[in-house]
């Protein structure tokens, strides 16, 4: 069978002062699932296309596909100073298939598994995937080939005569299969924002929110060490990659399994320059793993500061503490970093804003995106809140792009945290 891949992703991912190129790494996933006796594989990545719709009508035109598979990324930048939602774009090019082809399309991805029946609503897809979909694309493909029932495969959607919509729970993967990467333009991708990305381990549900706990509980993929080493020395020996960017919430947690990596790293030679996430966790970033993390070839790490001004028994002082803390860890080993922090958060005030804008002021990081408002995300108090407040009506509202700002910082917030980094050439409004 004659299966189409498409990543719509066209979204330069804002990253600091540079705007990243993110290869479509779940989708080039999707390929190593597919049996390749069995299937004819095609790769269409509109990431660096000029004419999408043109390219997907000669796609289409020459290699007449029985299945296409749309992969979308993630649903917006989150960006409140310069919003850019991917769904339309998702959905033109859907809308461009059903002109020139009856091949069924089957719609899924991290973005889509975020909210995956409001995005089958909006963009009306023939079939779905909720979740990591290697598996359950792989054997619906298969079935599909065979004229075999695949429509109880989980994570799988569809609509039924009726119209309603039925969900078979959700697809989980173990990243077992090396992904494929040779259809996509990886020496474009070489050089775009922090390089390929590598699976590493991915949190709780689609989120891939960080972890404070230094165990494994909580993550849905921890991927074997030797596993990743091969993924990394193939794409050092087949595409000449140095630049890696370790997909991963928080690459220092749990500590023994950041520890063992950097050490394996090392022990093989590999000679990377890597960026990842960092989790501000004290016990879980002392000394040791940072020194392995720059001996490893860490150039660069990103802390998210999740420090919330609305927690109860704890200043918001006492909650930065252990990010700042962690800062100056790698200021001590000589880590660069990059730190996100937010601000407009529920409880937010005059006071907070100022204790957080002295806090960046303490530290010293290679650049500090300084993120105006909360993107509103499903199942968090912050959409809670917001529903209470009249700013979305429902989580369904949450494809598009919402942004939180409490009310008494909404009026002046974005031209204070802009005269701020005017001031500060490394401080960055986002």
């Amino acid at each position: 069978m004659r299966i189409l891949l498409i990543a719509t992703n066209k979204n330069h991912r804002l990253m600091g002062r540079m705007n990243a190129e993110p290869a479509p790494i779940g989708l080039a996933y999707i390929a190593g699932y597919l049996n390749p006796d069995r299937h004819d594989v095609k790769i269409l990545d509109l990431m660096f296309s000029d004419d999408h719709l043109s390219d997907i009508q000669n796609v289409v035109v020459s290699f007449q596909p029985d299945l296409i598979g749309i992969s979308l990324r993630n649903l917006d930048n989150v960006s409140y100073m310069d919003p850019q939602w991917a769904l339309p774009i998702t959905k033109e090019v859907i809308d461009k298939l059903r002109s020139i082809t009856k091949a069924p399309v089957v719609c899924g991805g991290p973005g889509f598994s975020t909210l995956p029946e409001a995005c089958f609503d909006y963009l009306d897809p023939d079939l779905a995937i909720a979740g990591d979909g290697g598996e359950s694309f792989s054997q619906m493909a298969d079935a599909m080939d065979s004229g075999e029932d695949y429509l109880h495969l989980a994570g799988m959607m569809y609509r039924s005569e009726d119209g309603a919509l039925t969900r078979h729970g959700t697809a989980y993967s173990q990243f077992s299969k090396p992904p494929m990467f040779e259809q996509l333009d990886m020496a474009r991708y070489e050089k775009a924002g922090f390089g390929i990305g590598v699976v590493t381990k991915l949190g709780d549900a689609f989120s891939n929110s960080i972890i404070a706990e230094n165990n494994t509980a909580n993550w849905r993929v921890l991927r074997p060490i030797e596993d990743v080493i091969d993924e990394v020395q193939s794409l050092k020996s087949e595409y000449n990659f140095k630049k890696i960017f370790f997909i991963d919430s928080g690459f220092n947690v749990p500590l023994p399994y950041a520890k063992s990596l950097c050490s394996a790293i090392i022990d093989h030679k590999l000679d990377l320059q890597w960026n990842s996430y960092l989790a501000p966790v004290p016990e879980s970033c002392d000394d040791e793993v940072l020194e392995l993390m720059k001996s490893a070839g860490s150039g660069l790490v990103i802390v998210t500061n999740k420090a919330r001004v609305d927690t109860e028994n704890e200043s918001l002082d006492e909650r930065l503490e252990p990010v700042r803390e962690v800062c100056k860890r790698c200021d001590k080993i000589g880590i660069n970093y990059v730190i996100s922090q937010n601000f407009g958060e529920p409880g937010e005030t005059e006071e907070t804003v100022d204790a957080k804008l002295e806090f960046l002021r303490d530290i010293d990081p290679a650049l500090a995106n300084l993120r105006v408002g909360v993107r509103i995300r499903p199942d968090t108090p912050t959409s809670d809140a917001a529903i209470k407040e009249g700013i979305i009506r429902g989580e369904s509202d949450l494809i598009e792009p919402h942004f939180y700002i409490a009310e008494p910082v909404r009026e002046w917030l974005v031209e204070k945290l802009r005269n701020e980094c005017e001031t500060y050439p490394r401080w960055n409004l986002v």
